[in-house]
């Protein structure tokens, strides 16, 4: 539910999945793909990185929408200190599934609020580290003709079967590993004066 008062909400984001985060308890927001390029240009360090890129998506659609609260978001896949992009193919799905096998990989998930009525920025990051137990490529394979997590970082999808993979998650917030962190956005929106159920 959304206070009459408070400026419309716009996700800047085309992901499926904060979408469904959202949908959880707002009845009214728009989502928009930001169109920006996630490309490290500057070399940032993957915590700087992810609130770059959501700061980024956040004022790219705050440019061509004035008088609404945008939240922009990024999400991380890191292991080694290497960020992970999106497999995008089952053989590179194979690949990082492997190489995070009986290791801890780390999920940064940035988010950045503009509002329109203070003109105040909001910045998070949550981080949470999954454990991946010790397993075959028997294992990667099947799990990913099961879920086909190929437009994941990290090749896996909790909401799906991923867990079947874990050892362990540790965690502030379960949702950030989705890809936005709901109890500080939720925090946020009611801070900002929205009627959340």
């Amino acid at each position: 539910m959304q206070n009459p008062s408070a400026p419309e909400i716009f996700l800047a984001s085309s992901s499926p999945y904060r979408r469904g985060l959202l949908d959880r308890f707002l009845d009214e927001y728009e989502a928009v793909s930001p169109g920006v390029d996630e490309s490290n240009t500057e070399n940032l360090d993957p915590a700087s990185l992810a609130t770059h890129l959501a700061r980024k998506k956040a004022e790219a659609v705050s440019a061509n929408i004035h008088r609404a609260l945008i939240i922009g978001a990024d999400q991380l896949a890191v292991l080694d200190g290497v960020v992970l992009g999106k497999p995008g193919t089952h053989a590179k799905a194979v690949e990082q599934l492997m190489a995070a096998a009986g290791k801890s990989m780390t999920f940064l998930t940035a988010v950045c609020i503009l509002d329109p009525v203070t003109r105040k920025r909001y910045e998070h990051t949550d981080t949470t580290t999954v454990r991946f137990r010790q397993f075959d490529i028997r294992l990667a394979e099947t799990y990913l003709r099961h879920d086909e997590p190929y437009d994941c970082a990290g090749s896996f999808r909790l909401e799906g079967a991923g867990f079947v993979l874990f050892e362990s998650v540790h965690t502030e917030d379960p949702t950030a590993l989705i890809g936005l962190p709901m109890i500080w956005v939720a925090d946020r929106l009611l801070a900002l004066g929205y009627l959340l159920p």
